[in-house]
């Protein structure tokens, strides 16, 4: 068992699972945080429209599923990190 890197509470992975859920392909094994530290915001991915995560100690929303951020850093091998850029060009 994992403790979360946040609060050192042990990870309960069932609860973890069930809250991760609207985040395509991940598992409990994609994080290190214990399920009261994770924020999931359903609909917020620009890409997929599919739900962000979001660590407890951030104050913004990404914009882009931890999923979504990977598949443009695949194919055009630039990271378009959490958040669109807000300058368009």
């Amino acid at each position: 068992m994992k403790s979360c890197q946040h609060c050192q509470a042990v990870i309960d992975e069932y609860t973890l699972d069930k809250q991760l859920e609207p985040l395509r392909d991940l598992t409990v094994d994609d994080f290190n945080v214990c399920a009261d530290c994770a924020t999931i915001v359903p609909d917020a991915c620009v890409e997929c429209g599919s739900a962000v995560y979001v660590p407890r100690s951030e104050s913004s929303v990404p914009d882009y599923c931890p999923a979504c951020r990977s598949d443009v850093l695949v194919r055009t091998g630039q990271d378009p990190g959490w958040n669109q850029d807000s300058v368009s060009t």
